[in-house]
């Protein structure tokens, strides 16, 4: 292929063969950012309150859960760009770009011959449903909790995505997708279903390996619109 872009900058892991003279970002950077922002005020309060026992009380404390979040966002974010790598090599990939007028950040977006993917990556455990109730909308649920907001959130990512490159380029195919990541690297990835795709509102939940299958589709994006593509969602997603 004969797009040009650069590999994620060192910290990033295992992304190679790109020549360096764009920005495809960090995977994970934003994410552990925040952690260690959180970490660091949390730490500094307890040391503040606790002048002589700060310390010995940190060793004893366990991680917040909200904090502990942002490391495994990070951490899950690092393993799918681990993964595409080396599985995708000849596919562009994007890691942590800042969404316009928001706070949010996107994990990943993919610019493959099918189309343009934003990913979103999920580190967590347990059982991973689709629930479809007589009457209403359908329900993204998580080791048995509604998580309906992050079909949400996925969908106001993939709808930025596809606004900025309208003006760019009619008619590219752009998309949206779940990949998930099981902390201990069970079969398949995550606690979803091997051998069938659950998707809600038209955004597929996948694991990694089906991810890779997905981004390996033939289609309309030649070499030439691959690297037109790559360089105007640089220039409307910068690095996070």
């Amino acid at each position: 292929m004969t797009t040009s872009v650069v590999a994620p900058r060192t910290d990033s892991p295992d992304v190679e063969g790109k020549p360096e003279d764009l920005d495809l970002g960090t995977p994970g950077a934003g994410a552990r950012r925040e952690h260690e922002r959180r970490k660091s005020r949390r730490e500094a309060k307890t040391r503040e309150d606790h002048p002589h026992l700060g310390g010995f009380l940190l060793r004893l404390q366990d991680e917040p859960q909200r904090e502990k979040a942002w490391r495994d966002g990070a951490v899950g974010e690092e393993a799918v760009a681990s993964h595409l790598a080396k599985t995708c090599p000849d596919v562009v990939v994007l890691h942590d770009r800042r969404m316009p007028r928001s706070r949010a950040n996107i994990d990943h977006i993919a610019i493959a011959p099918s189309g343009v993917f934003v990913i979103d990556a999920k580190r967590c455990k347990g059982k991973i449903e689709v629930r479809r109730p007589l009457f209403g909308h359908a329900k993204l649920v998580i080791r048995g909790r509604d998580k309906t907001k992050l079909v949400d959130g996925l969908r106001r990512q993939v709808e930025a995505v596809r606004a900025g490159l309208a003006v760019v380029e009619q008619n590219v195919p752009v998309g949206g997708c779940f990949c998930f990541i099981n902390p201990d690297g069970q079969a398949g990835g995550s606690g979803i279903p091997l051998f069938r795709t659950l998707s809600i509102d038209g955004l597929p939940l996948f694991y990694p390996r089906k991810l890779s299958k997905h981004l390996h589709r033939p289609g309309p994006l030649n070499d030439e619109r691959i690297e037109v593509l790559t360089e105007a969602l640089i220039e409307l997603f910068p690095s996070a």
